[in-house]
């Protein structure tokens, strides 16, 4: 990816806008529906929202089975594109008849079935109308759609269809299954009084709520319930047919459960105007960024790596963070560090980027160099327990770890609050009666006793 030579805008996404009729100068929305009708049409509202409330063109990609491709209505002012046309019968035939066939079955061996035609439809579109594609919004169940687009740089939303309380069921399934709960005896399914027991873990839920199947095994539904929650944890963002005020609740365990709201997802990194690395550092660097899937702003200065004017970036870094990521030689700090998409901040430990990240509530990954920058990093991690450092010979793996760490990790998410907790403090200080506030009087005071 080419260093950006301008500086970066205060917000670390980019916008582009403006074109005619037929979608071309403006972006567009790509979607991807599952072929049932209980699906097409949510997906279809929110794309009708897209267009009309962002102005976004759209491109509709259906499956090749009846219960898309043959839309009895399909709505103006829409590209409708048909994947797997050459695959239409396999596709048909996968599909079962009627509530008795495996369904979840079906499911995973669409989903593959389909994802080379689509990887071609998806390059079509692309190389037709590259800088317009902003997105695919991608129905939770097609996994194997959202990991051909990003493996061509298309950023991802994935869309649940059901209510937030199946898919804080669906999060609870693994935890189900390690206690032994799931699946039950063959015994406890003819016995009414166990089949009604109330599950802890999911109150209002008992145990025959969550036999999801009778035609379905239970290792076929494991893995289809794993694929639909990576879907959701590898996206930028999660959309659910749903509002606030009936499934409050659940909305928030599945905000703190899957940690892929659009808010505090993207990684900041940035080493100061003096720290440097070496090019072996910089293609490690840039593939750990590559291989978490998180998206990211990295600020690269001309001058940072040791003993040049010039940093190359790899070769395919560009393609693969196309949609995610950006690369910029400078960076408005402050403002990015307060920008609510921020969830991360991977530093060098300078007490000025320090303590801008403490007063913003963001959690970092430590890099110290030199200076004082280890007794700061040591503080963060084992005072403040706002972050962790990162030691060692950089390499991708490594950093794809710490990563996902910060951003994913239920030790990510404790660092995140209690980062938050001391913005709250910072703010108090600087408030009336405050002790920063106080501070700052009584030095007044006194220069002006002089």
């Amino acid at each position: 990816m080419p260093i950006k030579t301008e500086e970066a805008a205060a917000s670390p996404a980019r916008h582009a806008g403006g074109g005619d009729d037929d979608g071309r100068g403006r972006r567009r929305v790509l979607v991807f529906p599952l072929p049932f009708q209980g699906h097409v049409t949510p997906m279809l509202q929110l794309a009708d929202a897209l267009r009309s409330r962002g102005g976004f063109a759209v491109t509709v990609f259906l499956a090749p089975v009846p219960s898309s491709s043959s839309l009895l209505h399909r709505p103006a002012g829409y590209r409708f594109v048909t994947v797997g046309a050459g695959v239409a019968g396999a596709a048909a035939a996968l599909i079962p008849s009627g509530t008795g066939g495996d369904f979840a079955g079906a499911l995973m061996r669409l989903d593959a079935l389909l994802r080379a035609p689509f990887e071609d439809c998806l390059r079509q579109e692309l190389a037709a109308d590259e800088d317009a594609a902003a997105c695919l919004v991608v129905d939770s169940n097609l996994r194997g759609m959202q990991e051909v687009a990003e493996r061509l740089g298309v950023a991802t939303l994935a869309l649940r269809t059901g209510g937030a309380c199946c898919l804080v069921a669906y999060m609870a399934f693994p935890e189900l299954c390690g206690k032994g709960i799931l699946p039950p005896p063959t015994s406890a399914r003819r016995d009414q009084h166990q089949m009604d027991m109330q599950l802890d873990e999911l109150p209002p839920l008992r145990l025959r709520d969550m036999m999801f199947s009778a035609t379905t095994t239970h290792a076929t539904m494991a893995t289809c319930l794993e694929r639909l929650l990576d879907s959701s944890r590898c996206s930028s963002g999660v959309i659910l047919n749903t509002f606030n005020d009936l499934e409050n609740s659940d909305l928030q365990k599945i905000a703190n459960g899957l940690n892929v709201p659009e808010a505090e997802s993207v990684i900041y990194v940035s080493f100061g105007s003096l720290a440097s690395m070496d090019p072996e550092e910089i293609l490690e660097t840039a593939w750990g960024l590559v291989d978490s899937q998180m998206p990211f702003l990295w600020v690269i200065r001309p001058n940072m790596v040791q003993g040049s004017l010039q940093v190359g970036l790899p070769d395919g870094f560009e393609e693969a963070t196309r949609g995610s990521g950006m690369v910029v030689s400078w960076a408005p700090q402050q403002d990015v560090l307060k920008h609510q998409a921020v969830g991360g901040f991977w530093t060098h430990n300078g007490w000025n980027s320090t303590l801008e990240s403490i007063c913003d509530g963001v959690p970092m990954i430590c890099r110290p160099q030199f200076a004082d920058q280890m007794i700061n990093a040591r503080y963060v991690e084992e005072v403040w327990k706002i972050g962790f450092e990162l030691e060692g010979k950089l390499e991708r793996g490594m950093i794809e770890r710490a990563l996902r760490k910060l951003m994913c990790s239920e030790g990510g998410n404790e660092m995140r609050q209690r980062a938050k907790d001391l913005k709250k403090k910072a703010t108090t200080c600087v408030e009336k009666g405050g002790s920063s506030k106080t501070a700052i009087d009584m030095l007044v005071n006194r220069i002006m006793s002089f």
